[in-house]
C-alpha cells in the first residue's frame, strides 16, 4: 500500500485530527508517513509491536495510532491488546485496516502483500478469508472500549476493477504458496505465474484480474476510533 497515512490523512476533518492526535501520539508502524507531525513513531527499529509493552509504558499516551500494521502481526487479537494497553484512561486508539473484500478481493494469501498475515472485516460473516477478524468482535475483547466510530473508506475505489473470486480448486493451489511441503509449494507457484501471465493480464482485466487500486489514491480500508472510559 501506498502512504496510506498521507491519504487518510486527507479525507479527514481538522476538527478529526484536532480531537485525536492533539496530545501525545504513538504511531505503530508509521515508518516515514507519521499520522501527525508530533507523533512518536514505534517501528522495527524500536522493538516487536506485538509486545508493544514491553517497550513502552501503560497508559501513557492520549492517543494510540496505527495505520496498516495491525495485519502484519503474528497474534492480532493480543496485539491489538497491548496497543490499547497504552492509551490513557479518557485517551483514543485509531485502527486502520485494510478491507479484505477491497484488498485482498476474495484472494488468500494477499496477492499484494505476502506479509499480511490477516484479513478484516467489519459486521459480516466472512465467507472467503481463513485469516479473517471482525475488528467489532476484536473490540468485544477489550476492556473498557467506548466506540467512537467505525467506517469503510473506499474514496477513489472502483469497484468495476474488481477481481474476481478464484474458484474452489484455483483457491486450493494458490494457498499452497505457504506450505512447507515443498512439492506443493513449487507447484502452487507455477499455477500462479501462469494464472497472472496468461489469463489475468492477457485478458486485460475481463476475466477477473484483482488491481491494487491502493498503489493509487484510492482507499480499502477499515478505520476504527475507540475511546478508553475512565
Amino acid at each position: 500500500m501506498s502512504a496510506e497515512s498521507t491519504k487518510t490523512r486527507a479525507v479527514r476533518s481538522s476538527e478529526f485530527i484536532d480531537t485525536y492526535f492533539g496530545g501525545n501520539v504513538i504511531d505503530i508502524g508509521a515508518g516515514n508517513d507519521p499520522v501527525v507531525k508530533h507523533a512518536e513513531v514505534f517501528d522495527l527499529i524500536h522493538g516487536d509491536a506485538q509486545y508493544i509493552l514491553n517497550f513502552r509504558e501503560k497508559e501513557s499516551y492520549s492517543c494510540v495510532n496505527s495505520s496498516h500494521c495491525l495485519e502484519h502481526m503474528h497474534d492480532v487479537p493480543a496485539a491489538f491488546a497491548q496497543w490499547w494497553g497504552l492509551v490513557k484512561p479518557g485517551g483514543y486508539m485509531v485502527t486502520v485496516v485494510p478491507h479484505e473484500d477491497l484488498y485482498e478481493q476474495g484472494v488468500w494469501p494477499s496477492i499484494f502483500n505476502s506479509d499480511h498475515k490477516a484479513t478484516f472485516r467489519t459486521n459480516k460473516e466472512s465467507n472467503w478469508s481463513p485469516s479473517s477478524y471482525d475488528i467489532n468482535s476484536l473490540i468485544k475483547l477489550i476492556p473498557r472500549a467506548i466506540l467512537i466510530s467505525s467506517e469503510i473508506q473506499d474514496q477513489n475505489y472502483d469497484y468495476s476493477l474488481q477481481g474476481r473470486k478464484l474458484g474452489s480448486f484455483s483457491l486450493k493451489i494458490y494457498k499452497w504458496k505457504r506450505s512447507k511441503n515443498k512439492t506443493k509449494k513449487f507447484i502452487s507457484n507455477i499455477f500462479y505465474s501462469f494464472l497472472y501471465q496468461n489469463i489475468w493480464i492477457k485478458s486485460n482485466n475481463t476475466s477477473g484480474k484483482p488491481v491494487d487500486q491502493t498503489l493509487g489514491n484510492a482507499l480499502a480500508q477499515i478505520q476504527v476510533v475507540l475511546q478508553k472510559a475512565n
